[in-house]
């Protein structure tokens, strides 16, 4: 529990409670910990409580981010993970892209929903809408206000993809 009427500001509470995890083990060497959202969810803290916590302890050299993949622990004997060579809102994107290309996606039909395609990358709202958005400026999805996106006609897919 956080001291909210305490002298210690709340992302120093917070990057000790973090510390103490990966001391304890509980969070071991290139596990992630929990996400921005998480933490604010987790201890009723502001975006920017959650974010100077992640600094503090990226600055003590305890864990690191990658971006579009999250932030994990690390360890003196462990590098960092290398970072995607491709970005994942674009791995996501390809992946649409071939569904729609194989059939699986069909014209005039919805792709999966924001929400879903956030579960099943474990990725951020911001890196499926970015995908999507890729999908449409290519012109392989269409998105109706309040209903979704959709497949493109067959007859107008990008020829030079």
């Amino acid at each position: 529990m956080l001291d909210h009427d305490g002298d210690t500001h709340l992302y120093v509470q917070i990057a000790e409670i973090i510390r103490q995890q990966i001391r304890r083990g509980d969070l071991p060497p290139g596990h992630p910990i929990p996400s921005e959202a998480a933490i604010q969810s987790e201890f009723g803290v502001a975006r920017t409580t959650a974010r100077r916590a992640f600094h503090m302890l990226r600055e003590e050299g305890l864990i690191y981010t990658v971006q579009g993949e999250g932030t994990f622990v690390t360890s003196p004997d462990t590098a960092p993970r290398e970072p995607r060579k491709v970005p994942m809102y674009r791995k996501i994107a390809d992946d649409i892209v071939e569904g729609i290309r194989n059939g699986d996606l069909r014209p005039r039909r919805p792709i999966p929903s924001e929400t879903a395609l956030v579960q099943k990358y474990e990725v951020a709202r911001e890196t499926v809408r970015r995908a999507i958005g890729r999908l449409r400026e290519q012109g392989w999805v269409y998105t109706v206000p309040q209903r979704g996106s959709f497949v493109t006609p067959e007859d107008k897919w990008p020829t030079d993809q």
